[in-house]
């Protein structure tokens, strides 16, 4: 079975930084791609970034030059270290992962379609 766990979460004031962290069971994502969402509170649930299995990175234009992803393979765990946080940011973060290798898609990677394991989620607030 596996399992997507985040954790890293919690409050922090306009301009800090949090490091999210998702640890996965279950099966090594070594060979496919991971990525990290958010939903706003009342709103869509919509793509932060993404990290396919060669490394290539995607990020929404919200976050890019403040968000970076990252993993560690000998740990099967995917990072997500957020810089210079707004209000705007707070949302519940998600962690996901894919159950198919494929070509990396600077389009595909980012749809949550791409994705078939996610994590519980886990509250970020950015206090103004």
């Amino acid at each position: 079975q596996v399992q997507l766990v985040e954790s890293g979460g919690g409050l922090v004031q306009t301009g800090g930084s949090l490091r999210l962290s998702c640890a996965a069971s279950g099966r090594t994502f070594s060979d496919y791609g991971m990525a990290w969402y958010r939903q706003p509170p009342g709103m869509e649930r919509e793509f932060v970034a993404a990290i396919s299995w060669q490394d290539s990175t995607y990020y929404a234009d919200s976050v890019k030059g403040r968000f970076t992803i990252s993993r560690d393979i000998s740990k099967n765990t995917a990072y997500l270290q957020m810089d210079s946080l707004r209000p705007e940011d707070t949302a519940v973060y998600y962690c996901a992962g894919s159950g198919i290798r494929r070509p990396p898609s600077s389009w595909y990677d980012t749809q949550a379609a791409a994705y078939d394991y996610w994590g519980q989620g886990i509250q970020v607030t950015v206090s103004s």
